[in-house]
C-alpha cells in the first residue's frame, strides 16, 4: 500500500512540475538600441516601449502576418522589401488588398528611432501610431484594427507571445504597434562604406571619385539632405511636375496649409542604390534620372523651396557631367550591404 501510495505521489509531483514549466511569463529581456557615433540624438522615448528580446520577435513576426490585411494575404512585408532597403521594389506606388494600387511610393524603412514624422506627408508624427494609415488604407491593407485583434486574439501562438512580450500580456492595439515598433526601431542602417570610412573603421578608403561627390555633395546637396541621417526631416516642395493621374498636394492635404502645397517630407539618402524608384510617385527609375532633373527639370509650380533657387530667379542645382557622375558613385558609398542582408530582420 505503502508504494502505491508513493507511486501516486511521484505522478503529482510530476504533473505539477509539467504545468508550472508550461506556465507563460513575461519574458523582458532587454535589447540595446545601436547607437551610431556619427548619428544624432535618437527621438523615439523608449521608457514608454522599452526593447525586449520577446516584444522584438513578436514585432518582426506581426510584420510578415497577413493577417493584418482584410484577405489575410497583405503583409507589412509586402511592400517593405529587406533587399531592397524595405521598399516595394519595381513599383512606382505601393499595391495592396484586391489589386488595389495607392497613391504613392514605399519609403525605406530604416532609422526610424531618429524621426519625429512619418509617411511622405508627415501624417503621422509617432512611430507607434504609422501602421495604422497603412493597415486601415482601402487600397493597402484594408482591415479594421478591431478585427486584426480579433484575428490574434484567436490564434494560439499570438496568445503565448503577447503574454511573453507585455507584462499585461493583453492582446490589443496598443501592444500589437508597440511590438511592431520594436521590431522597426532596431532597423539601424549605419554600416555602409562611407559610415566606415567617416568612423575610420578597417582602414575604409574612398576613392577620388567618390571623394569628389561628397564634396560636392556637401556644397550642392546636404541642405537638404543634412546630417548622417542624409535628410533634414522638412517638408519642400521640389519642383516636380504635378502628376495629373495623383494630383497629390502632399503636406497641405494634412493641414490644409497653402504654404505645405506640395510638399513632401525631403527622404534619406542611405541605401539608395537599392530603394528605386524615387520621389513621392516613384516617377524616377534611377539616380541619373533624379540628378538630371535637378539639374535642369524643375518646374516653378509657385510654392519651390526657395534652398534651390538660383541668383537668376530660375531653380535648379548646376550640376557638371563629372559632377553628377561622381555625385552618383558617392551616393553608392552609402549602400549597407550588413543591413541589407542582416537575418535578424528576414521572415522566419
Amino acid at each position: 500500500m505503502k508504494k502505491i501510495i508513493l507511486f501516486f505521489l511521484s505522478i503529482l509531483v510530476s504533473v505539477s512540475c509539467s504545468n508550472e514549466a508550461d506556465v507563460l511569463v513575461y519574458e523582458p529581456f532587454p535589447i540595446a538600441l545601436e547607437l551610431p557615433s556619427n548619428f544624432p540624438e535618437t527621438t523615439y522615448n523608449l521608457e514608454n516601449n522599452p526593447l525586449t528580446e520577446a516584444g522584438f520577435e513578436l514585432g518582426k513576426k506581426l510584420f510578415y502576418e497577413g493577417k493584418l490585411s482584410s484577405n489575410n494575404a497583405i503583409a507589412c512585408a509586402f511592400c517593405h522589401e529587406q533587399a531592397f532597403a524595405f521598399t516595394h521594389h519595381g513599383h512606382n506606388l505601393s499595391h495592396g488588398v484586391n489589386g488595389g494600387i495607392g497613391f504613392r511610393n514605399a519609403q525605406p524603412i530604416q532609422n526610424l528611432a531618429y524621426q519625429s514624422t512619418f509617411m511622405w506627408d508627415g501624417a503621422a508624427t509617432h512611430l507607434d501610431l504609422q501602421p495604422i494609415i497603412p493597415i486601415t488604407s482601402a487600397l493597402e491593407m484594408g482591415e479594421s484594427l478591431s478585427h486584426v485583434i480579433e484575428k490574434l486574439s484567436s490564434d494560439l501562438y499570438y496568445q503565448e507571445q503577447f503574454e511573453r512580450a507585455f507584462d499585461d500580456g493583453e492582446i490589443n492595439t496598443e501592444n500589437m504597434l508597440k511590438a511592431l515598433s520594436q521590431f522597426m526601431l532596431l532597423m539601424v542602417s549605419s554600416n555602409s562604406k562611407y559610415d566606415k570610412f567617416i568612423r575610420n573603421e578597417d582602414d575604409t578608403t574612398l576613392s577620388s571619385l567618390e571623394l569628389d561627390g561628397l564634396s560636392t555633395f556637401e556644397t550642392k546637396c546636404a541642405g537638404c539632405h543634412a546630417t548622417d541621417l542624409f535628410t533634414d526631416q522638412e517638408f519642400r516642395n521640389n519642383g516636380l511636375s504635378i502628376n495629373p493621374q495623383l494630383n497629390d498636394k502632399g503636406r497641405f492635404n494634412v493641414g490644409n496649409n497653402p504654404n505645405d502645397l506640395y510638399k513632401f517630407r525631403v527622404p534619406s539618402l542611405r541605401n539608395i542604390e537599392v530603394s528605386y524608384p524615387y520621389m513621392h510617385d516613384g516617377r524616377f527609375a534611377t539616380i541619373e534620372a533624379v540628378l538630371e532633373f535637378y539639374s535642369s527639370g524643375i518646374t516653378d509650380n509657385g510654392n519651390v523651396d526657395s534652398i534651390l533657387q538660383k541668383p537668376d530667379g530660375t531653380y535648379g542645382i548646376t550640376l557638371s557631367n563629372y559632377e553628377k557622375e561622381s555625385l552618383t558613385a558617392f551616393l553608392k558609398t552609402l549602400t549597407d550591404y550588413e543591413f541589407l542582408n542582416d537575418e535578424r530582420f528576414a521572415e522566419f
